[in-house]
């Protein structure tokens, strides 16, 4: 009977970590699936923008174009009670004092065609004993919106800033065991 309580507490989202249980990652792409001995442990929603500034073109420095500069972001669990902030690095703060900074292995441009893309990142470092303290892998899945403004920008713009509105999930996931 004891089994079958725990394995019952295992559909929970809310009981995954009392009852030991893996929570279930995202389905994705081949190229953004984290590694076979990792195991989700935590999973946010983002909710902020994306900042993008107006730059001289890399290629073509007399062409100006709007350049990724940093997210800025306000973390949420399932209940959508606040657990920490996204911003430049890419880095995760948890409200705990860990942080947990990213370095993109691969990406996918995700179904949809107007949002930012689907991302697999490695920890460049971590901190802290709290939730990203043990962080390995990182994905940003089911993104809205957030993609440079269409418009291109001009010389007379530059250094102007563009703060486009963004959503996504984040999975977070930690060595099994």
């Amino acid at each position: 009977m004891s089994r079958l309580l725990a394995r019952a507490a295992c559909f929970s989202l809310a009981a995954f970590a009392l009852a030991g249980c893996a929570l279930p990652g995202p389905q994705v792409p081949d190229k953004l699936k984290a590694p076979a001995a990792q195991d989700v442990s935590l999973i946010a929603y983002a909710q902020g923008v994306q900042i993008y500034e107006c730059q001289a073109g890399k290629i073509n420095p007399a062409r100006f174009e709007w350049a990724f500069k940093a997210p800025q972001a306000t973390l949420a669990d399932r209940a959508g009670k606040t657990i920490g902030k996204h911003y430049g690095g890419p880095t995760w703060e948890s409200d705990d004092g860990s942080k947990v900074v990213g370095q993109v292995l691969a990406s996918d441009s995700g179904p949809d065609a107007n949002a930012i893309p689907w991302l697999l990142l490695s920890a460049k470092s971590v901190s802290g004993s709290g939730v990203f303290g043990r962080t390995q892998t990182i994905q940003r899945v089911q993104t809205v919106a957030g993609k440079a403004p269409g418009a291109t920008c001009e010389a007379t713009q530059a250094g102007t800033e563009a703060r486009v509105p963004y959503q996504a999930i984040y999975y977070f996931y930690n060595a099994r065991g």
